[in-house]
């Protein structure tokens, strides 16, 4: 089982908080950092100092870590231009010496939208521009040097481009997909992603959501094993009793809550609840740190837990 951690920080956060995450994930030999990508904060948080663009943050990492992986859950394609995305996440790519991954997905936060003025067309646009998005990036990425790559769709039209630059990895940076649509993201993720994804969602749950789209990729003559299954849950780890509730009443949440609908409790309990998720099919869990400023949090889970679930 791999772990990586998986950050929030519309919720309020710099690019220094960030950055002294990823270095620590970085040191405890985690297998990926991964940020949100949101201008807006959820809840009752007021959100200061405010967000962080999700490109411009992984640009930085590239070079302010070494070896770490770095990527998102999920890029929403109603904020970038297919063709520009493709751009900035090759140039990422580049700068980190071939690190990035890039989940995207339809976007659902209607607020944010409205709150920075970004258009939020109906549920069926914003998934026709989704399908799109992810022809548009991968033909790019895979159009060999030298060659043109053109896309006439719907939404959005490419002619004659050149599909520069390349990204370092070959044929291109790996491409996650997740949610919970019963009919298109299932048919996305087997044509055009490396992963599918399930954000916080109960183990029982999760056997017949990836088997939808292991049936999926079967429908195209795709083998369903080319795929990387994963989970994205909050963690809540803490050394004893007092330790979990001190780190679940810092992220505003009830100790009993996250220990059905997360990763809640000592390095062997947590470790025991991962074990569950991989019986279910879970080959990757993104761990959901919400509070960015508990390294010693990151420690422990990297210390403790890490090592007890490399053999799941």
């Amino acid at each position: 089982m791999e772990l990586r951690i998986f950050t929030e920080p519309q919720q309020g956060a710099t690019y220094d908080d960030l950055l002294a995450v990823a270095l620590a994930a970085e040191e405890h030999g985690f297998g990926a950092f991964f940020r949100s990508d949101h201008y807006l904060a959820m809840g009752d948080g007021d959100g200061l100092p405010g967000p962080t663009d999700a490109w411009t943050t992984l640009a930085g990492l590239a070079r302010d870590t070494s070896t770490i992986r770095l990527g998102t859950l999920m890029t929403s394609a109603t904020f970038r231009h297919p063709g520009v995305l493709a751009i900035q996440v090759a140039q990422v790519d580049q700068m980190s010496g071939g690190r990035v991954e890039i989940g995207l997905g339809a976007g659902w936060f209607v607020q944010e939208h409205e709150a920075y003025g970004i258009p939020f067309p109906s549920t069926g646009e914003r998934f026709d521009r989704f399908e799109e998005q992810l022809a548009i990036l991968t033909g790019l990425w895979e159009t060999p040097s030298g060659e043109t790559f053109s896309f006439d769709g719907k939404h959005y039209t490419l002619s004659d481009s050149p599909a520069l630059p390349k990204p370092v990895q070959a044929p291109r940076p790996p491409v996650l997909v997740g949610g919970h649509g019963l009919r298109r993201t299932p048919a996305l993720t087997a044509r055009y992603a490396d992963e599918f994804n399930l954000p916080f969602t109960l183990p029982d749950e999760h056997r017949a959501k990836y088997d939808r789209v292991r049936a999926a990729c079967e429908e195209i003559g795709r083998d369903p094993d080319d795929l990387t299954y994963s989970s994205a849950l909050v963690v809540c780890c803490g050394r004893d009793d007092a330790e979990i509730r001190r780190r679940a009443a810092a992220i505003g949440r009830d100790v009993d809550e996250l220990r059905t609908n997360g990763l809640c409790g000592t390095p062997d309990e947590v470790a025991e609840r991962i074990a569950v998720f991989a019986r279910e099919g879970s080959q990757r869990i993104y761990l959901q740190v919400l509070d960015l400023a508990d390294l010693d949090h990151v420690a422990l889970l990297g210390e403790q837990v890490l090592p007890a679930v490399a053999d799941v």
